[in-house]
């Protein structure tokens, strides 16, 4: 493999434990979230799913935290990913913490609830499963697109 081609798959690519860490620590964070009813918490939560949904889910504060604790204890080559789809993933969780914070702040809880409820659920599938439900609706939509265009 050339240098330029390592660089490019490099420059588009990550290390694909650190999305599973990250989705634990989301689960944690979404599900305190749900139990204490708490904007704020949400708050911070759709901060780091802008972030990642923007630069990159390798530059949110839970990717520095893997990177310096918790990758370097690891064993064993990292797998990598296409960034992509775990970007694709982190724009859903935005729009589930918007609607959410939309819903507490216009006095409709339920909406709240379902919102943090389905981040939740997703994000747990992908810690605890390893099944990215954003992402394969990424690949999905990719489907669709290409086979339609």
């Amino acid at each position: 493999m050339t240098q330029v081609l390592a660089e490019k798959i490099a420059a588009v690519s990550i290390d694909a434990r650190g999305p599973r860490f990250s989705a634990a620590l989301t689960t944690i964070v979404l599900a305190v979230t749900l139990v204490t009813s708490n904007i704020w918490i949400l708050g911070a939560q759709a901060v780091v799913f802008l972030i990642g949904s923007t630069k990159g889910p390798q530059f949110t504060p839970y990717a520095f935290i893997f990177r310096k604790i918790i990758k370097p204890r690891l064993k064993g080559k990292a797998i990598v990913e296409d960034i992509r789809p775990p970007q694709f993933a982190q724009s859903v969780g935005l729009l589930f913490a918007i609607t959410g914070v939309a819903g507490a702040l216009t006095g409709i809880a339920p909406i709240f609830t379902i919102a943090v409820s389905f981040a939740l659920a997703a994000a747990f599938l992908n810690a605890a499963f390893n099944f990215c439900l954003g992402c394969e609706l990424y690949l999905l939509l990719l489907r669709v697109r290409f086979s339609h265009g």
